[in-house]
């Protein structure tokens, strides 16, 4: 029997007590000692890796998902590595508390400047990957912000022993453990009083799958920064290059087709559909891609599976590309409008006045040019790692690094003037 609500509102409020007295110290730490840490971190990462492996197998063992799902829970040696390799990264960024935003002089000599500042809290609910609680802790302690991870069941043995060498790295440069802490239950009632924490977290992230999200938005009393499904779109128009079109779309969706910037739909302009699908769908179905195709598609392959009602507004997370026929650039942002998530999208052209007006019209976060939807990461854009790609309309969007895990302030500075 779960424990009363109650029992874990009270937990989330000392939870929440030491990451508000953590993150006001924090807050004033300098660059330096802030890097330390996460190189610390770093070095602890590495000297755990045979306990995280150890505990990562016994999530692993446990796990009855799909194989998109087990390989974002599974961990090797090369993705421990890879967590460290991110901290230090992060470290080595320039300090997103040292900037000025702006400064500007009134006519009555006030001297006002717009400096950045921690948000405070944050709570980070996230699944099943859990190289993602390095990655949040990480960019958390750069932007001098204190952060309650919550992970799922699927990954709780995995998230302990890497916070086990987050915590390693605050230590042993003398800054509060409780900048960050794991939750201390995987209860969905946990979650609940994460959600109502208003006051003690000053900002929620989901990072999941779409019921985890939708959860989030409705329950909520803290602010949300939502990761939202990957609905990506990798348009080939008809001044494409055949050859980067089909190494491009090839890896966009098949490199890991279990992470959000995967592409989960290929528009093709009709005008060159006739020759270039038969290779794209060659390509992909020799690295095992299935397909779900419209009917112009399939006139032009009838082998390939007809698209369901739903299926173009589906992020697959798996081997699973939907194909569609399209009559230029309106009818491709059309599409993407109508059945995309504002994640990440894609054209591959050769015509650059095409490409621009892509990218112009487009409103998902990131807009991409002959390239593949999944250098979409944070790692990949220079944050060093990534706490989510957010695709709403307020504050930051995209890949969400140490940057834009800060609000700001003013400081006003006068020579004693008074208001008349």
């Amino acid at each position: 029997m779960n424990a009363e609500p109650d029992f874990y509102t009270q937990r989330m409020a000392e939870a929440g007590a030491k990451a508000r007295a953590a993150a006001a110290v924090l807050a004033q730490a300098s660059a330096d000692t802030r890097n330390a840490a996460l190189t610390a971190a770093a070095a602890a990462l590495r000297a755990a890796t045979p306990k995280i492996l150890e505990e990562n197998a016994r999530d692993v063992e446990k796990f009855s998902g799909g194989p998109a799902f087990a390989d974002r829970l599974m961990l090797d040696a090369t993705r421990v590595e890879a967590m460290a390799r991110g901290l230090e990264e992060v470290a080595a960024l320039p300090d997103p508390l040292a900037r000025s935003l702006a400064e500007w002089t009134r006519p009555n000599g006030l001297v006002i400047r717009r400096v950045p500042q921690p948000l405070g809290v944050l709570g980070m609910i996230y699944e099943s990957r859990p190289n993602v609680g390095a990655d949040a802790a990480a960019i958390a302690i750069k932007s001098g912000n204190a952060i309650l991870l919550r992970g799922g069941s699927e990954s709780f043995h995995s998230a302990a022993a890497i916070h086990q060498a987050m915590i390693a790295g605050l230590r042993e440069v003398g800054l509060p453990e409780d900048v960050v802490q794991v939750a201390p239950s995987t209860d969905r009632d946990f979650v609940a009083a994460m959600l109502a924490a208003s006051g003690l977290i000053d900002l929620i992230i989901p990072r999941g799958g779409k019921s985890l999200v939708d959860r989030v938005q409705r329950e909520a009393r803290v602010p949300v920064l939502s990761h939202a499904e990957g609905r990506n779109h990798t348009y080939i128009h008809e001044a494409a290059d055949f050859a980067m079109a089909r190494s491009v779309l090839a890896n966009a969706k098949m490199r890991r087709t279990g992470i959000c910037g995967a592409t989960e739909t290929l528009l093709l302009d009709s005008a060159i559909a006739g020759r270039l699908l038969p290779d794209l769908v060659s390509d992909l179905a020799a690295l095992g891609c299935a397909f779900r195709a419209d009917e112009r598609a399939r006139a032009i392959l009838p082998s390939l599976q007809a698209a369901g009602p739903n299926d173009f507004d589906t992020e697959w997370l798996d081997a699973v590309l939907n194909v569609a026929i399209v009559d230029g650039l309106d009818e491709a942002l059309a599409h993407i409008a109508a059945h995309g998530s504002e994640h990440t999208e894609a054209i591959i052209t050769e015509d650059e006045t095409v490409a621009n007006d892509f990218l112009r019209r487009l409103s998902s976060a990131v807009g991409i040019w002959n390239a593949s939807t999944q250098f979409c990461d944070g790692g990949e854009f220079g944050f060093g790692a990534e706490i989510g790609i957010a695709t709403g309309r307020i504050h930051a969007r995209g890949p969400v690094g140490p940057e834009q895990l800060t609000t700001f302030r003013y400081i006003v500075r006068g020579t004693g003037q008074v208001r008349p």
